[in-house]
């Protein structure tokens, strides 16, 4: 499967996906603790993010 920006799943890769992704959030399975604090926004470090993502086991964020 070719991820690109017009992919109609986007950020999913298919329908499947999101679905999943969706029932996992409607079951409280994924739960956001805390609101996001501004001070937290502005303190990202991309570099740190993009370490974050390589260390992921998917593919998904290494294309």
């Amino acid at each position: 499967m070719e991820w690109s920006p017009s992919s109609e799943y986007r950020p999913f890769c298919s329908k499947k996906c999101q679905l999943i992704d969706l029932g996992e959030w409607a079951g409280e399975e994924k739960v956001i603790s805390s609101p996001a604090q501004e001070s937290d926004i502005n303190n990202l470090d991309p570099e740190d993010i993009e370490a974050m993502l390589s260390e992921q086991h998917s593919d998904f964020f290494k294309h």
